[in-house]
């Protein structure tokens, strides 16, 4: 069955990836800069107009100064997602 990206997992993403973002101190436009995407790239994975694949995920996590298996260890263990 294919999942909507308003699923309570997607939503969950979404808010640990703006999180990691914030705690880094950068703005939108920084991150996007340091992506070598546009601003609207940042914005709409932020608000749910565009997935992000796990390369994607990892390019974040990395410009953030985040090491990916952090985050998705964190992830892993807040997301109780129900099966």
């Amino acid at each position: 069955m294919k999942k909507s990206i308003w699923d309570d997992s997607y939503i969950k993403l979404r808010e640990a990836l703006k999180d990691i973002r914030l705690r880094a101190d950068l703005t939108q436009i920084q991150l996007s800069e340091a992506l070598g995407k546009p601003q609207s790239y940042v914005s709409k994975y932020e608000i749910g107009d565009r997935n992000l694949d796990f390369i994607e995920v990892i390019n974040v996590c990395n410009a953030c100064n985040i090491k990916p298996e952090d985050f998705v260890s964190k992830f892993t263990s807040s997301n109780t997602n129900k099966r």
